[in-house]
């Protein structure tokens, strides 16, 4: 496909990084904007589709009626960037029309809906594919070598960070539970996305976490603004974390070996370098820039996949999606955070 059409569901802030990567690409365009706010999904189009505003100041890529989008002939697949609440009636609805999703994480906010959304991509062969964006930056390439030949043994142990504080709003899409707010469904994913992805490249699979144990600080709101979580695997394998939006912390993701370790560098979910630590040898840390800005491995392994027919990624495929929702709703489960919709 020369000229891949996306369209954009949700035009707010990290819609904008998905346009830039998008726009600066080559072989693919933005031609439709959906927002609730037509002057904001006007702008929006206004900065990054092809086409100029009319005298009127609207601008003809933008529109508040889904089913506008969902019927357009000029849209390949569409790009899901609403709060993590209203991702599932997006996709539902996307599907239903025939139109490929790259839906942002977490895909949804439960494992039982992500199995039904994922019944209905395969019911209707349409792609659908969460938006980990992690898993295709360049550094992970390297690192996947590291663990696939064995360079630190045996994975024993993982540790790492996801936290920033960031004020308290109660309005804001990460305090508010009608939003599915809360640090978890919001930064954690990357720790456990992660986790998965590492256990799968050193033993070919992610083992089923035998036990769980999580702690967290509830907000006013009643969602996570802290969670420190343990996951218990085969072996005595250990896999530590700590999400925040309430702290900091150094952000890095460690991976403990028997003959050695691999620590991605702050902050690990956009890292750029990775280090091999071997015993007996000294460290050897790489380098490996982004092409745009992170957002580019994703876009493409989905217009690549779609342009295939295929209906899901090898690298970001539908049980990894629902399998780490597991996770969490295992942890919500502990701590005790539930949301109004469910």
């Amino acid at each position: 496909m020369t000229d891949f059409r996306w369209a954009i569901i949700g035009p707010g802030p990290i819609a904008h990084k998905f346009a830039d990567a998008v726009t600066r690409l080559g072989g693919a365009t933005l031609t439709r904007i959906h927002g609730r706010d037509i002057h904001r999904a006007s702008a929006f189009a206004d900065q990054w589709c092809r086409e100029r505003a009319n005298a009127g100041g609207i601008h003809p890529c933008a529109t508040t009626n889904l089913d506008d989008l969902l019927h357009d002939p000029a849209v390949d697949a569409v790009y899901i960037a609403t709060p993590h609440a209203f991702h599932a009636d997006a996709i539902r609805r996307c599907l239903t029309a025939g139109k490929p999703v790259l839906c942002e994480k977490p895909m949804v906010t439960d494992a039982v809906t992500a199995a039904e959304l994922i019944a209905l991509s395969r019911a209707r062969r349409v792609f659908l594919m969460e938006a980990v964006w992690t898993r295709f930056l360049p550094v992970y390439r390297t690192v996947r070598q590291w663990l696939e030949s064995g360079a630190i043994g045996r994975v024993r142990a993982m540790q790492s960070s996801f936290c920033f504080n960031t004020p308290w709003n109660p309005a804001s899409r990460l305090f508010d539970p009608a939003q599915a707010g809360g640090a978890l469904l919001d930064i954690g994913i990357y720790n456990l996305t992660i986790t998965r992805w590492v256990m799968q490249a050193s033993l070919s699979q992610c083992p089923a976490a035998e036990q769980i144990d999580a702690t967290a600080v509830i907000g006013p709101t009643g969602v996570d603004h802290r969670v420190d979580a343990t996951l218990h695997f085969p072996d005595g394998v250990r896999a530590q974390f700590v999400c925040s939006v309430e702290s900091d912390g150094d952000d890095t993701f460690r991976i403990d070996g028997d003959a050695g370790s691999i620590t991605i560098h702050r902050h690990f979910w956009s890292a750029t370098s990775a280090t091999l630590a071997q015993h007996g040898a000294a460290p050897v840390t790489v380098d490996a820039p982004l092409r745009i800005n992170g957002f580019e491995g994703e876009i493409e392994e989905a217009m690549r996949c779609i342009g295939a027919g295929a209906i899901e990624s090898a690298q970001m495929p539908h049980e990894e999606t629902r399998q780490t929702l597991e996770w969490m709703d295992r942890i919500r489960q502990q701590i005790g955070v539930r949301y109004p919709f469910e």
